[in-house]
């Protein structure tokens, strides 16, 4: 048994989800690929794939093995590409989690490019606004949008956010606009799903202070909360890289502009447990050349 070719069929047979998907991209007969994975398993004495008839999970041991025959399998890579003259071009999948509404909005039309540009990558992107486990996930790659980081997480900028305030001209016509952050107390304003109490932070005098807002309307969705506010049902506070084509277009203005909340960095974090493959880095470096460090959205906005 070729335990190196053993371990690409293991690697493509769980990302597959299927011997028979995997058997096609990798132009094996199906008995072929169940012949290598039982010899596999075989030669390690454990059980890494959990059959039935209709689908097949890794056991725990299977898991563990996937992620240590990834690395083994990019390091490989990694060692042929330097001695094949230094062909570095990216190849090979790219797991990827991405917040919903940026993703949609901006990764989509990047990772487009990118993979348009490296034909041999192959991306599997899941659009969640949780902040899951790129471990216990088999992620090699999320994006995050915070203040801060946990210390412990590797990570890469890639730019910047700002939130900005904002209401519909019929809104500010209506019940006027706020000139300071106090102001929204007497305000219907626009919450983003959490809890009953809602404080939006602004900086007065160099200052950081919360300010607690009474909102009738919340939403786990920032487009539906821009949604909201240009139908005028109230005020809400939501990042610029959502509510620019509303602001440009009219539909919005920005408010207490004198008051910017605190900065929040758009961060490329990796599994802190393993090396990172040169594809993954790659696709970090493509986004942060192509948002830039002052991002695109925001360098028409007023």
């Amino acid at each position: 048994m070729d335990r190196l070719h053993a371990m690409e069929v293991f690697v493509r047979v769980a990302e597959a989800g299927s011997f028979t998907a995997a058997a096609d991209h990798l132009g094996l007969a199906r008995s072929a690929v169940t012949r290598q994975i039982a010899a596999l398993e075989a030669h390690l004495g454990v059980k890494l794939i959990a059959r039935s008839t209709r689908s097949l999970k890794l056991t725990s041991a299977g898991l563990a093995y996937l992620e240590r025959s990834r690395e083994i399998l990019d390091l490989v890579g990694v060692a042929e590409s330097d001695l094949a003259g230094g062909d570095r071009r990216p190849r090979g999948p790219i797991r990827v989690s991405v917040p919903m509404s940026f993703g949609v909005r901006h990764l989509v039309p990047l990772v487009a490019d990118f993979v348009t540009t490296y034909p041999e990558v192959s991306l599997d992107m899941d659009f969640d606004d949780r902040q899951v486990n790129l471990i216990e996930s088999g992620l090699d790659l999320a994006i995050r949008i915070t203040t801060q980081l946990d210390p412990t997480q590797v990570a890469r900028r890639l730019s910047v956010a700002r939130m900005v305030t904002l209401a519909s001209p019929a809104y500010l016509e209506r019940h006027g606009c706020p000139q300071k952050p106090e102001d929204l107390l007497a305000h219907q304003c626009l919450g983003y799903t959490g809890t009953a109490k809602v404080s939006w932070p602004y900086l007065v005098d160099e200052e950081l202070i919360w300010v607690p807002v009474r909102c009738r309307l919340q939403a786990n969705s920032g487009d539906a909360l821009v949604d909201m506010a240009q139908r005028g049902l109230g005020i809400c506070r939501q990042p610029s890289f959502i509510a620019a084509p509303a602001i440009q277009a009219g539909l919005l203005t920005r408010i207490l502009v004198d008051f910017p909340g605190p900065e929040l960095g758009i961060y490329a974090v990796f599994p802190s447990n393993r090396y990172v493959p040169s594809r993954v880095r790659a696709l970090a470096d493509y986004l942060a050349e192509r948002i830039g460090p002052v991002p695109y959205w925001d360098q028409s906005l007023p």
